[in-house]
């Protein structure tokens, strides 16, 4: 069985490769043979050069990405392959005692492990291609720096979360999923609530918007859409790239707008207060509720899923483990069960896109149906050298915020509409 299990993997593994692969190709053939043709809704707003520019940095990102994801993918080929899960095991519990100490230290470095190989691709795309384009305004030493403060509290998090997850599985008989999953909620909510004032704050600076035009209009139409908010403060995004970009974080009364000190520089007042308006919308639309109970939901069936396969010896053998384990099964889940769950991309990303366009709606609305969105939507685009030609395959499949020219046109209808 455990065999079958495995040949499973390796179809679906396979499947998503190619699946990937292909899509990626047909995205930047489409994009190339786009290349003299700008759209015309576009013209007179971008330039023939940003848009020949934007080609280059999306066709570089593609192939760049292409050899990543291979590398990535034999990496994990060669993992299973070696059978390196189940010699971890070994290894560690050969070091440590207790069930517990040693599921923790195991997930950790495996997790580092396999951290450090992605390592050299995210370097290169950082201090290669990104400063190749003008968006990388990191150093070295801050580079690193962020590295060290992710994994810190990384370990911080999930050091207490595993701990406790390991004793609901333990001592609280065949409900251990339903205990070990309210409690991961309950997790969850916490991090949601202290992320904006204690995490974020850790790699960014956070100053409320000064005092002026910009201020007046966005607290204006915050109170105008009735949205309470603790503030709409500015990230210095310029410190470690020159992407730009808006977001709404936070629950209850941690709820904050930010927006990126490169976003305000380039749009004007009134479209940011329209790039305001939408992200008022996600909250207004309930996006966020949504998000919410539907990763609970899910969860829930994740615990669940767990609960049945923790006994089911096949399995961890398929994966090279001797025996099954706490942190075996959460290994599985956390880096194998991707070429699984990778084909619901696709409705995540519509249902993503559906918000987009609701809260597109409800910013056209507020805003008195004027085109500050439009423009800020061109410009935003057009600074972060987006793909504006995308192959309607491989946006439907991808991309979280529809394509510009599909957020353009239905911004269009609901002006005449």
């Amino acid at each position: 069985m455990d065999r079958i299990i495995f040949l499973v993997y390796l179809l679906f593994f396979a499947a998503r490769f190619l699946f990937h692969w292909v899509l990626t190709v047909l995205n930047m053939n489409r994009a190339l043979k786009e290349k003299d043709h700008l759209p015309p809704f576009l013209e007179g707003r971008i330039e023939d050069e940003v848009y020949r520019r934007s080609l280059g940095y999306n066709k570089r990102s593609a192939d760049f990405g292409l050899i990543s994801f291979a590398a990535g993918s034999l990496v994990t080929l060669t993992v299973l392959l070696t059978g390196f899960p189940g010699i971890l095991d070994g290894l560690v519990s050969s070091l440590f005692a207790g069930s517990l100490i040693r599921g923790i230290i195991y997930i950790f470095l495996f997790s580092l492990i396999l951290d450090l190989t992605g390592l050299p691709f995210e370097a290169y795309r950082q201090f290669v291609i990104e400063e190749e384009y003008g968006f990388n305004k990191m150093t070295g030493t801050l580079w690193l720096t962020d590295k060290l403060k992710e994994t810190l509290v990384s370990l911080v998090i999930s050091v207490p979360l595993l701990a406790l997850l390991f004793l609901f599985m333990d001592r609280t008989g065949s409900l251990w999923w339903l205990y070990g999953w309210f409690f991961f909620s309950l997790f969850q909510l916490f991090l949601s609530l202290i992320y904006p004032t204690v995490i974020a704050p850790l790699f960014n600076k956070f100053t409320p918007l000064e005092e002026g035009e910009l201020r007046e209009k966005l607290n204006g139409l915050a109170e105008k859409c009735g949205f309470k908010t603790k503030g709409i403060f500015l990230m210095d995004g310029s410190r470690r790239s020159g992407h730009s970009n808006a977001y709404f974080t936070g629950l209850g009364r941690t709820k904050r707008i930010v927006l990126f000190d490169t976003l305000v520089e380039k749009l004007s007042a009134d479209e940011l207060t329209a790039v305001l308006a939408h992200e008022i919308g996600h909250y207004k639309k309930k996006h966020i509720l949504k998000s919410l109970i539907a990763s609970f939901i899910l969860s829930l069936g994740v615990f669940y899923l767990l609960s049945l396969a923790l006994d089911w010896e096949p399995l961890f053998r398929a994966f090279s483990f001797g025996a099954p384990s706490y942190h075996g099964i959460l290994i599985i889940l956390m880096f194998f069960s991707s070429p699984f769950t990778y084909f619901l991309t696709p409705l995540v990303s519509r249902i993503s896109r559906k918000n987009e366009y609701q809260a597109d709606a409800y910013a056209l609305e507020v805003t008195g149906g004027k085109g500050d969105l439009q423009e800020g939507l061109i410009k935003l685009n057009r600074d972060n050298l987006s793909n504006l030609t995308p192959h309607p395959l491989y946006s439907a499949f991808y991309y979280s915020h529809p394509p510009l020219r599909e957020r353009w046109d239905a911004l269009e209808r609901g002006k005449k509409g």
